[in-house]
């Protein structure tokens, strides 16, 4: 599932090397998965009035109906700010 999340996005957006998937919380029914991409890409990703971003979502809850299970995308930018420990 990360691998289809992560090629329908870097197919969106034009940084695809910004794309990053992740697994949050996952259980035996139940995964959330988190996209970032660049913050110049955020719109590309959501559309006008979250239609590509429920595009998207539809895509994830047909591949995971086949397996029996239920699934979450949240989107987020890539955070610019320095971190702490510089």
């Amino acid at each position: 599932m990360l691998r289809l999340i992560e090629y329908i996005a870097q197919g969106l957006v034009d940084s695809p090397d910004a794309v990053q998937v992740e697994e949050g919380r996952s259980d035996r029914y139940f995964t959330a998965y988190h996209l970032t991409v660049a913050p110049e890409d955020i719109g590309k990703v959501i559309g006008r009035q979250g239609r590509v971003a429920k595009s998207i979502r539809n895509v994830l809850r047909a591949a995971a109906g086949r397996q029996g299970r239920h699934v979450a995308l949240e989107v987020h930018e890539q955070s610019t700010e320095p971190t702490a420990d510089a």
